[in-house]
């Protein structure tokens, strides 16, 4: 008999790439997945996952190049963010169309913050492409969503990791995804021809970078100060990170899953969507790790 899991999985921008390792590494050992709830990231591989189109996602990832995700970023001047976030969901959209998520066949719940009225948004039911946008809406990256006279954000802001919306049942085991975790990463040692591909992708990008810094400047005279002080994000970044780590730990305290999968905060950047098939087998990795020290108590 199958052992039935309930996933929640967490919010980490890119390295949400490594949920598609823990659901493929799932299904290799033999669960079965009967519910899940994500936030931000999380809540796109969910939702993907359980509207039956993670394949065509995984697939579509895994074919973007560095360039390729620069130009799904949509830039604004907006001073809520600096990405609109519409360019890449109408790219998903066109990919596998939008559904209504109280149709899927596993239950599922994408997790945001609702800042007006200061609480936690469940979306269950309606349009799954309308759940995720709000969910993903990470602070001073993405603007927020206007929804009926509130502004909308990331999951992670209440619930980085949202196992409180799990309906457990006595035999089924919670499995908890964190993807931000507090641990240290073993960078991969690319071979030499790799590493020159890269290296010229890398350079084709900082020039586009470079490009769109100067188109910001000729709209505003004073952008150049703005620039000077983009190290201010950095603090906001790490202070929401320290947030995030404790409400992770409370929520883990409180519900205490029966499995927990850690993932470095290191493994890479919000943005390296370029990075798939590497963030999908360390999500596997461990995935198969934590099970393996389950197992050995």
């Amino acid at each position: 008999m199958q052992k039935k899991v309930r996933l929640a999985l967490g919010s980490g921008g890119a390295r949400g790439m490594a949920h598609i390792g823990v659901i493929e590494a799932l299904h290799e050992h033999g669960f079965e997945i009967v519910e899940v709830s994500g936030s931000s990231m999380g809540a796109i591989v969910g939702g993907l996952y359980c509207a039956g189109h993670l394949d065509a996602y995984t697939k579509w990832l895994k074919s973007l190049s560095r360039l390729d995700v620069f130009k799904l970023l949509d830039f604004t001047f907006s001073s809520q963010g600096f990405v609109k976030g519409e360019k890449v969901f109408k790219a998903i959209e066109q990919l596998i169309g939008d559904h209504q998520i109280e149709n899927f066949k596993i239950p599922f719940t994408a997790v945001a913050t609702d800042l007006i009225h200061r609480k936690e948004i469940h979306y269950k039911q309606g349009s799954l492409f309308k759940a995720l946008r709000a969910s993903v809406a990470i602070p001073t990256i993405f603007t927020p969503v206007d929804d009926q006279g509130t502004q909308l954000v990331d999951g992670g802001v209440l619930n980085p990791v949202p196992v409180n919306v799990l309906k457990k049942q006595a035999e089924d085991w919670v499995v908890a995804v964190n993807i931000s975790a507090q641990k240290p990463i073993q960078q991969k040692i690319q071979p030499e021809i790799n590493k020159q591909e890269a290296n010229k992708e890398r350079a084709a990008y900082l020039r586009m970078m470079d490009q769109f810094r100067n188109q910001i400047l000729r709209l505003d005279s004073k952008a150049e100060e703005n620039v000077e002080k983009l190290g201010l994000f950095d603090i906001l970044n790490k202070s929401y990170d320290l947030t995030q780590d404790r409400l992770t730990d409370l929520m883990f305290e409180m519900h205490n899953p029966e499995l927990i999968v850690e993932v470095s905060r290191d493994a890479c950047g919000v943005f390296e969507f370029y990075r798939a098939q590497e963030m999908i087998d360390l999500g596997k990795k461990a995935f198969n790790d934590a099970l393996a020290s389950k197992h050995s108590l």
